[in-house]
């Protein structure tokens, strides 16, 4: 089974998330607004199924990304999120929460084997 597909996002923690924002739309002119910033890309040659990479900044006193006492989370894009999730359970990989539905997509929250928190994202196309 095809696993990961792509990254879906990154995301991390500074002392100043709007200050970061500002910086990094005036010197790399990522446009972030509430929820960070959007890329759109396609996925195909064809260019008709859209693809999305969001970057976002956090609070460093954010709890998101917990367990993990990194300042980064990692989303990755991937397929048939219910059937990884019970491929992960049972290779022993820790499952931090069940499985979300939003108009957007699925998500899941799990741990790399160093503790790091990664997000993982079935798209709703």
């Amino acid at each position: 089974m095809k696993k990961v597909t792509g990254i879906g996002g990154v995301f991390f923690k500074c002392k100043d998330p709007k200050a970061m924002n500002e910086w990094y739309q005036k010197n790399l002119g990522i446009d972030a607004g509430q929820y960070g910033a959007s890329f759109e890309w396609y996925e195909d040659a064809e260019g008709t199924k859209k693809g999305l990479t969001q970057w976002a900044t956090f609070p460093d006193t954010s709890k998101y990304f917990d367990p993990s006492d990194k300042g980064f989370m990692i989303n990755y894009r991937v397929e048939n999120l219910e059937v990884l999730v019970g491929e992960l359970k049972a290779g022993g990989v820790t499952i931090l929460d069940a499985i979300e539905t939003y108009d957007y997509g699925k998500f899941v929250h799990i741990l790399d084997a160093e503790g790091n928190k990664i997000q993982l994202w079935e798209p709703i196309d």
